[in-house]
């Protein structure tokens, strides 16, 4: 194998080849499904009952 440039990279190696982008992706995902989950939660928590 020659390393030439001329070889094909798949796109997953690009990813995992860039620590910026994985940073962002690993802050950003976790924050929006929580951000989401969260929403669902409040969403289905009953009305409460004041004295």
């Amino acid at each position: 194998m020659s390393k030439t440039g001329a070889e094909k990279v798949s796109p997953i190696q690009k990813l995992m080849d860039n620590p910026w982008l994985l940073l962002v992706l690993g802050v950003v995902l976790p924050t929006i499904s929580y951000t989401v989950w969260g929403w669902i939660e409040l969403w289905n928590l009953p009305k409460a009952l004041l004295p």
